[in-house]
């Protein structure tokens, strides 16, 4: 027995010495792909909305007062739950991760590094597996796979072998551009002593210059096939960065010889007027339209991999970064966060079952149980929760929650 989604990336699935006729079918692939997901999705939706009707859920409180009025049948108690936490998409999955990643800033602090990178349809691993004739924007099943490598290599640099110092957390998202490309943002928070703060620390790993062709030609190659804006504004008014007559990523920025922090601690990237300029979509370009890049990645993966110290990244707060970037489907964060239950005295929620007696779960002490109440036992008989004091939202530095046994016992 397999699922409607392990069927179906089975067939999606590249082999040798098989010509596939699916993955030959160009436009006709996306059809099919979408066609199938949305089967996948509607058996998911069944899954919870047949579900509803066998388990349902109430507050603690509401079942005692049932029972007061003589009501012992769980099928005559209870809310419909529409779409669970669990239901990836939807409402309370994306608000719940929403929070998660706040959760991040509000423990760790304000991100220091804004990443997007870009997918890039010529990497040999995507044209070594196409045939003449295919284009790769036709091969999304192909270009998933390739980025989703690329992805897990970029997290290796930057979190395993810690390209820019020790990582405290990171969170990102994939987005998918009209004609399929992925793109990934990526929010990053170093640890205290690493943060960019300095403008030597902000030189060492950000650059917004053509580098010296002599002295580094793969890395020159690289900035003009993937790191230079435009042309727009006076050059070209018909580029789609073009708002009101004006570039909306503010190019072409000024010269500057210096990197510098203004008044309000955001930083104004090294912009030399050193007299060189290439030629880019037939207009000469100088270093004020280079796209603020980390030479090291963008030597590493070939692609447009745009990096600003995260005050520079439009000048947006915290909250708002996170907000701009969750208003997709998120897809990774880290560390791993808990969500802590609240509710009032006698007002958890209680999973019920029809065939259920109210009385047994009334009367069981360990379904009332929930993190808060657990929490308050423990500050009221373990001798290390009393000695730390801490604050419910503290609780989880110290102690894990097991759901099985509903306790919370030491971190080891």
């Amino acid at each position: 027995m397999v699922s409607a989604r392990e069927f179906y990336a089975f067939r999606l699935q590249i082999r040798r010495n098989t010509n596939s006729i699916l993955l030959e079918s160009a436009r006709l692939l996306h059809q099919f792909t979408v066609d199938m997901y949305v089967k996948i999705e509607t058996s998911r939706l069944d899954y919870f909305r047949n579900r509803q009707e066998e388990i349902r859920a109430d507050l603690y409180q509401g079942i005692v007062d049932s029972i007061g009025h003589g009501e012992s049948d769980p099928a005559k108690i209870g809310k419909r739950i529409v779409l669970p936490s669990t239901f990836i998409g939807g409402p309370r999955d994306m608000r719940k991760r929403y929070l998660n990643a706040m959760t991040l800033v509000e423990r760790y602090g304000k991100p220091n590094l804004f990443l997007t990178m870009t997918c890039n349809p010529n990497w040999p691993e995507i044209k070594d597996e196409m045939k003449a004739h295919e284009e790769a924007q036709n091969r999304a099943d192909l270009l998933s796979r390739v980025f989703r490598s690329k992805v897990e290599h970029l997290q290796k640099e930057i979190v395993k072998n810690q390209l820019f110092g020790p990582v405290q957390a990171y969170t990102f998202v994939i987005e998918f551009q009209k004609r399929g490309l992925p793109h990934v943002h990526m929010l990053i928070i170093l640890k205290k002593l690493v943060k960019l703060d300095t403008i030597d620390k902000i030189d060492a790993f950000i650059s917004a210059e053509i580098p010296d062709k002599k002295k580094y030609p793969h890395l020159y190659a690289m900035v003009l096939k993937h790191m230079m804006h435009g042309p727009c504004g006076e050059l070209d008014m018909r580029r789609t960065c073009m708002e009101n007559g004006k570039c909306k990523n503010h190019y072409p920025r000024s010269h500057c010889a210096e990197t510098t922090i203004d008044s309000d601690g955001y930083p104004i990237y090294r912009r030399r007027l050193t007299g060189e300029v290439v030629e880019i979509r037939g207009q000469m370009l100088d270093n004020r339209w280079v796209v603020p890049y980390n030479p090291y990645l963008l030597a590493t993966f070939d692609c447009h991999i745009n990096v600003e110290q995260f005050q520079a990244a439009r000048r947006i707060s915290p909250p708002e970064a996170i907000w701009r970037i969750y208003r997709f489907a998120l897809h990774e964060i880290r560390p791993a966060v808990i969500s802590l239950q609240l509710h009032l005295e006698g007002c958890q929620l209680m999973p019920l079952k029809k065939d259920t007696n109210l009385h047994n779960i009334v009367d069981n002490e360990f379904m009332s149980r929930t993190m808060l109440t657990q929490f308050f036992w423990m500050n009221a008989h373990n001798d290390k929760a009393k000695s730390l004091k801490l604050l419910y939202k503290d609780f989880p530095q110290h102690f894990v929650w097991t759901a099985s046994s509903r306790t919370w016992t030491e971190r080891k």
